[in-house]
């Protein structure tokens, strides 16, 4: 998940707040992800930008981790992912992507969800990701596909931007091109990882009705929540009734949408 060190204006601390806008979607993402890893069981799993717990809970469940240590920047992250994954195998602590706080070669399985595009410097990130994992293991992460597939922030965006023309130097799809299956190939094979694959992994996003997409964007987690609850009542009521007449609904009012995320996978060196 996201890391708070240079992060500025995209605001990522509380966990209460970011579930119903995006953890309830990365769970599902996460054990898509987990089951495509292939680590082998009991491993010791290394969770980078471990968030509110997403990756952490699936490698614990369906990954067959014999042991796991989650990082995050945010203090209340760590918090939350505590109290989601309250199992003695797993131990979070407060730490920076850019500078984990663990040994070299501790970690069969080394993992970062959502977190790359958010680090200062996303290739130091994997450069320590690399550094903590064991010979020939497994290294991989994900992050949204913000340009096209991530539909609740891309019809957010969208709106907002027709509105706003100054709402687009925070849309994520301009701000963050290494969400695309190039770069990500490319900062993974520049940290000396081989067999490196991306591939998308696609979940349905279906919101009950218009509150239930709507209502998360007032927590002030990320971007597009931090865009809405800076505007003024007058400007946030328009964006609101712009949404709800663009957005897809079912017979039932349900909002039928989909979330893609990119994953990348390599294997970490074998030293000599």
């Amino acid at each position: 998940m996201p890391q708070d060190s240079g992060r500025g204006r995209d605001a990522w601390a509380v966990g209460a707040a970011y579930e119903p806008y995006i953890g309830r979607w990365s769970r599902a993402v996460a054990a898509e992800f987990v089951g495509r890893l292939g680590a082998s069981p009991g491993e010791r799993w290394l969770d980078v930008g471990c968030g509110t717990g997403a990756v952490s809970r699936a490698a614990l469940d369906g990954g067959g981790a014999g042991e796991l240590v989650g990082v995050d920047s945010s203090e209340g992250f760590v918090r939350h992912a505590r109290r989601l994954v309250s199992a003695p195998r797993a131990h979070f602590v407060v730490g920076d992507a850019m500078a984990l706080p663990v040994p070299e070669a501790v970690a069969g399985a080394v993992v970062s969800g959502l977190t790359l595009n958010f680090v200062p410097d996303p290739a130091r990130a994997v450069a320590e990701m690399v550094r903590a994992a064991r010979p020939g293991s497994v290294v991989g992460a994900y992050v949204w596909d913000y340009a096209e597939g991530m539909q609740l922030i891309r019809r957010f965006w969208e709106a907002a931007a027709a509105l706003d023309e100054r709402a687009g130097d925070l849309d994520e799809g301009t701000r963050f091109p290494l969400c695309r299956p190039g770069p990500l190939r490319a900062l993974f094979s520049g940290a000396g990882l081989s067999a490196v694959d991306v591939t998308a992994i696609d979940v349905p996003t279906r919101f009950r009705d218009f509150d239930d997409y709507w209502t998360p964007f007032l927590g002030g987690q990320g971007p597009a929540p931090g865009y809405a609850t800076a505007l003024p009542e007058d400007r946030r009521a328009r964006l609101r009734e712009r949404l709800r007449s663009s957005l897809p609904a079912a017979v039932d009012g349900s909002i039928p949408l989909t979330a893609r995320a990119w994953m990348v996978l390599g294997r970490s060196p074998v030293r000599p």
